[in-house]
């Protein structure tokens, strides 16, 4: 099957309006509320990832020069992962959650039931882009919705591999797929969904946000930021692990296009030196003295990105600062592992999130001075530390506003499904993965439950001096009160 956008005819806002049209009528059948359909669907989701898991490998090959090993590892695995969690919880998530009730409304019972939020829309990005289409997905289908998917269009070999397997596996009177560029996109956005789950940057993120507050659609962005790493120089860290899991975290995740990657590092004028030549020999290591060959880097994913990274390197206050790498092939869309060092704040490359295999290192004269210049900027996706002072940490976790933070190691919170993964302030709204990934898709519905029994004339006019003393304890959850009241006690 074709995606609806690769139909004869245009994809418009009438198309759009369509396509949302012909959702909602099955959401409103009821058809995918049940755990059947639900984990029915959810199992055809682990049956695409396994059974295609070359075709997956090839198409991001094809769209940004991903490692096979890391299509393996970063998204067939865990979006393998995400489906056995779905699987394997659904009827827990499912099953209403009993909750205490209060004096007031004696005798009575209460639970919060799950609901779905109805047609809901996922715009995801290129960078992982099976992952981070399909993963919101998973929590979409698992709590009952029907879904449009529109894949980036920056990814075009994943966008059409995603249109033909979701058209193949998948209920399509449910779950469809839209490919296109701005003018699908904004199509999309003109019209009324129950919830928008947005992928990308902040400047994207704005106009879904735009588009969304008219119909007053909630949202979950996922956006990015200047991820830090601090590298503590008094508490005697393996410098090696330190410096090989930060390398992980940046190069070895798309080179560094990824959301979560580090984006800077902040370490101490007296330990730089010492950091710099540990990451230049691990880096020798792992890409080899001509890295802009290495089969084991993601090429950049444009030109339009290779321009904007070029231009981060060419500015004035930067270009000095290269202290190891800073190769490109514009032909290739390829630039080498780049580290620059004592970069100003003030620089570019300091004021926009890099998105790329460039790394600063900013220095400080003490390390407890790195939270502040954390805290200078907008609030990040992720923030990072490699240390084995006790104080250090307690202090990096108090004082850090981050999406996550993560203690001597980079980015692999990200693998843990028990936590929240998300933003705050400009780095994202709300969270997804495992149960909050289906809470991202629900509305948590109050229920109280009461009888004709115990039925109080306290609530019903007139009212007296003694009802209001009564109701006043009764508010107030005071059996003592009550007492008093009762008897007159005021």
């Amino acid at each position: 099957m074709l995606s609806d956008s690769h139909q004869n005819s245009k994809f418009t806002a009438e198309t759009a309006s369509t396509l949302v049209n012909e959702l909602r009528a099955t959401f409103v059948s009821g058809e995918t509320m049940s755990y059947k359909w639900r984990v029915s669907q959810l199992k055809q989701l682990y049956k695409i990832v396994e059974h295609h898991e070359q075709e997956i490998v090839d198409a991001l090959l094809s769209d940004i020069g991903k490692p096979p090993l890391e299509t393996v590892a970063y998204e067939i695995a865990m979006l393998k992962n995400s489906c056995k969690t779905a699987i394997k919880e659904l009827k827990h998530w499912m099953t209403p959650e009993k909750v205490q009730t209060s004096l007031t409304t004696f005798p009575a019972s209460a639970e919060i039931v799950s609901e779905p939020l109805g047609v809901v829309l996922v715009i995801s990005a290129w960078n992982y882009p099976f992952l981070l289409s399909l993963d919101p997905v998973i929590g979409a289908i698992a709590a009952g919705n029907a879904v449009v998917l529109k894949p980036s269009e920056i990814a075009p070999a994943t966008s059409a591999l995603l249109a033909k397997l979701l058209g193949e596996y998948m209920d399509n009177s449910s779950i469809r797929v839209v490919e296109g560029a701005v003018d699908e996109t904004s199509a999309l956005l003109q019209q009324k969904w129950d919830k928008i789950f947005y992928t990308g940057n902040g400047r994207v993120a704005r106009i879904v946000m735009a588009a969304a507050a008219k119909h007053l659609t909630p949202v979950v962005l996922e956006l990015g930021g200047k991820s830090p790493v601090v590298v503590d120089s008094n508490s005697n860290i393996n410098l090696q692990v330190t410096t090989r899991r930060i390398i992980a975290g940046k190069w070895g995740c798309n080179n560094g296009q990824a959301c979560i990657s580090p984006d800077y590092i902040i370490t101490t004028k007296d330990y730089a030196p010492k950091l710099v030549d540990a990451l230049k020999t691990e880096l020798e290591s792992f890409y080899g003295k001509n890295p802009l060959e290495s089969k084991d880097l993601s090429r950049i994913v444009n030109s339009n990105h290779f321009a904007r990274l070029t231009k981060l390197l060419d500015d004035d206050k930067v270009s000095s600062k290269i202290v190891h790498g800073g190769e490109k092939d514009e032909t290739k869309l390829r630039i080498s592992p780049t580290l620059l060092l004592d970069v100003p704040r003030d620089s570019l490359i300091m004021s926009e999130e890099i998105f790329g295999p460039l790394l600063p290192i900013v220095t400080v004269d003490k390390i407890e001075e790195s939270f502040d210049v954390i805290n200078s900027g907008p609030k990040p996706l992720a923030a990072y530390i490699f240390t084995n002072n006790k104080n250090l940490k307690e202090q990096f976790v108090k004082t850090i506003s981050a999406g996550g933070l993560v203690i001597n190691d980079t980015t692999i919170h990200l693998a843990v499904h028990t936590l929240p993964f998300g933003g705050v302030g400009d780095s994202g709204v709300g969270a997804y993965h495992g149960k909050f990934s289906f809470d991202a898709f629900s509305h948590k519905k109050a229920v109280l439950y009461r009888s004709f029994f115990g039925d109080a004339s306290i609530r019903y006019p007139p009212y007296t001096k003694t009802k209001f003393r009564l109701m006043k304890a009764l508010m107030t959850g005071s059996i003592i009160g009550i007492i008093r009241a009762i008897f007159g006690k005021s």
